[in-house]
């Protein structure tokens, strides 16, 4: 099995680059691929519980569908939310603030997921 690893960094002030890393992860999980995403930066800002139901985002035609349906599909394929502990106390968040299914990691346990990772794809 192969292993990506997508580092996001866009938060809820660019929702049009929010759901891109969350729909690719999850193709590449339909794939049978071990996939987890780190949000990093301002990408915490869109795990916050609440955010990803009213952050809708946006399509060309002026359409467009929430975040949390990008995510909810993810989680289902089995994709992996990591956060970035230092980001969320850029952005004044911790745990508790985020939606279930986050898991909070540092550093160094972002090193090694990277290390071991086939590919690292950063956003």
């Amino acid at each position: 099995m192969s292993k990506l690893l997508y580092v996001h960094t866009g938060g809820v002030n660019n929702p049009e680059r929010s759901a891109t890393p969350i729909y690719l992860a999850t193709t590449a999980a339909a794939m049978d691929v071990e996939v987890g995403i780190y949000f990093t930066v301002n990408g915490p800002t869109l795990l916050r519980r609440g955010t990803a139901e009213t952050l809708i985002v946006p399509k060309f035609d002026g359409t467009g569908a929430p975040l949390r349906r990008f995510i909810d599909q993810a989680i289902d394929l089995g994709v992996k939310f990591y956060v970035c502990q230092p980001s969320l106390d850029l952005h004044g968040l911790n745990r508790e603030d985020l939606i279930e299914g986050v898991e909070m990691i540092g550093g160094a346990a972002f090193n090694d997921m990277a290390l071991e990772a086939d590919q690292v794809i950063c956003f």
